[in-house]
């Protein structure tokens, strides 16, 4: 196993439906990181597709739009793209298998391995089925890797298993912040005008970014996700206008202790780096609170209590995450 990985996150503003225009933005981006020596790089959840439009779609334009995972065109240029660059590189989108849909988020690997994960909780579609399986894998790099997409790492118990399944690493892409809720408590719509004017006033979107209805949501549960599991966390997320809602961005590298390498809630496109020393894992809080479980107390954990709802039976602008 190594003992240092340098990873990058990514923020940036999709097209919907324009997969050619996205895949360049992704191309752009991995060429800048090839450049800063970065072994893995993760992109947002569905930004090869474009996200939250697909609510509206019908089943016939959601499977225009899918392709199959792995020998699909987006994934083969993922692939190539890994290959050229010796880069693992995660980035999300539809996938079609047997014609049933999936909001999956492909991984491909320098050499030539592909992984996906299919999110858990998907709720964007009637069309778009829920994944059932945790993905953890090795990497070329040395070092054991877990995803979980957007809504399935707000249930900790899904951070909890991709621990115990031996995960250093939790890429978490998201298309999240700015979402509108009926709890007051939880984000809130951000004004599209502020992020059309955002050049001639980049403090006022960066104020919202920054505020409660992006970092000051995530603060509340995301650090304490890495903490509680000792984890390294990779939270990229689109930014800009998604449909009609604004996402946040704030892409963030966070160590296994819950503290934040680097962060941003700039406006704008951007992609941050960092030195993940793997040594910090097996010492960790979090780790050292795993090994102290006792497992045999907690079979209540996975016995239906009668009150479960399927995430796909919510409305987005209900449950506001």
């Amino acid at each position: 196993m190594a003992d240092h990985v340098r990873v990058a996150a990514v923020q940036f503003q999709h097209e919907n439906g324009n997969k050619e225009k996205n895949l360049q933005t992704i191309q752009k981006f991995v060429m800048e990181a090839a450049r800063d020596n970065v072994q893995i790089i993760s992109f947002p959840e569905g930004c090869v597709t474009g996200y939250w439009f697909w609510r509206n779609l019908t089943q016939q334009a959601l499977l225009d739009l899918a392709e199959p995972a792995f020998t699909g065109p987006s994934s083969l240029f993922l692939m190539d793209l890994a290959k050229k660059y010796h880069m693992t590189i995660g980035a999300g989108l539809i996938e079609e298998e047997d014609g049933k849909m999936y909001n999956t988020y492909i991984i491909a690997m320098p050499d030539g391995t592909f992984k996906k994960h299919r999110k858990i909780h998907a709720f964007e579609s009637d069309y778009i089925l829920e994944g059932d399986t945790f993905t953890v894998f090795d990497t070329p790099h040395g070092c054991r890797v877990g995803v979980l997409t957007c809504y399935d790492n707000n249930i900790f118990e899904n951070v909890r298993l991709t621990a115990l399944l031996g995960a250093q690493i939790i890429l978490a892409p998201h298309q999240t912040g700015g979402c509108r809720s009926n709890d007051p408590n939880i984000m809130g719509i951000i004004d599209q005008d502020l992020w059309n004017k955002r050049k001639e006033n980049p403090q006022a979107i960066e104020a919202e970014f920054y505020g409660d209805k992006g970092r000051g949501w995530l603060m509340r549960w995301l650090p304490s996700r890495a903490h509680d599991n000792g984890v390294f966390y990779v939270f990229s997320n689109g930014v800009g206008i998604d449909d009609d809602e604004v996402r946040t961005g704030n892409a963030m590298i966070i160590d296994p202790y819950g503290r934040i390498l680097t962060e941003t809630w700039a406006a704008e496109d951007k992609m941050l780096t960092a030195d993940l020393d793997l040594n910090l894992v097996p010492e960790s809080t979090g780790q050292r609170w795993i090994r102290t479980r006792r497992p045999e107390l907690y079979a209540l954990l996975a016995v239906p209590t009668g009150k479960e709802v399927s995430t796909r039976e919510l409305r987005f602008d209900k449950i506001g995450v």
